[in-house]
């Protein structure tokens, strides 16, 4: 098995409700589960390959919960990526030369049957934590934008946080509401208008999350 580590950000947007049922153990509010995901990679190594400053993107869809299987997904590499990077991100991002069911990786690729050929296009990504603020371009494919959710009331930004300290994706992420136009590629479906959308910092290895180191 190949040792491998990232570090990196991601920015999601699915279509289920602010919060995402997923991350509660409950069934899509909407039946089936559909996501874009923006991945900047700041460092990183697969084996003896260096990855840094890459950027990548995903389309997934299942027909019902993830955990139910039949889905599909497609990866996005962008060009910047050299040949022996891109076919590492696959790797990782299918879920090889990891444990089972050790990230969300393993349980996208585990779960989606079907693979289409990974795309390269130019992918152009913001995000910014602070202000739940985040957009990005993935060229040909997918537009996607994220703002902090709205409070009920006031409409003011409402801050949420989800702490996952057994989870196979992050440790926290902020909440926001995303929406999503999809151009092209193979994995298609309608717009996601202001639903759920989160952005989290990744430490992930092939045994998992890598979690904070506890202060005395």
């Amino acid at each position: 098995m190949t040792n491998w580590e990232i570090r990196g950000r991601e920015l999601v947007n699915c279509n289920c409700d602010f919060g995402c049922p997923c991350q509660f153990g409950n069934l899509p509010n909407t039946g089936n589960c559909e996501a874009v995901v923006v991945y900047q990679i700041d460092s990183g190594h697969y084996g003896d390959t260096k990855l840094e400053n890459l950027r990548v993107a995903a389309v997934y869809h299942w027909p019902k919960a993830i955990h139910e299987g039949n889905g599909q997904m497609q990866l996005i590499i962008d060009p910047s990526a050299s040949k022996a990077q891109q076919t590492a991100i696959e790797a990782i991002m299918t879920g090889k030369d990891t444990d089972e069911m050790a990230t969300m990786w393993f349980v996208y690729g585990a779960m989606s049957p079907t693979k289409h050929p990974t795309l390269i296009a130019a992918i152009d990504v913001e995000m910014d934590f602070d202000n739940r603020v985040g957009r990005a371009t993935v060229e040909g494919v997918f537009d996607v934008n994220l703002k902090p959710v709205p409070n009920i009331v006031s409409g003011l930004p409402h801050r949420v946080l989800i702490k996952l300290p057994n989870g196979f994706e992050f440790n926290e992420a902020e909440m926001a509401s995303g929406s999503s136009v999809i151009k092209g590629g193979a994995v298609n479906f309608g717009p996601l208008n202001e639903s759920h959308g989160h952005f989290a910092h990744l430490h992930l290895t092939g045994k998992g999350v890598v979690r904070p180191q506890a202060t005395a």
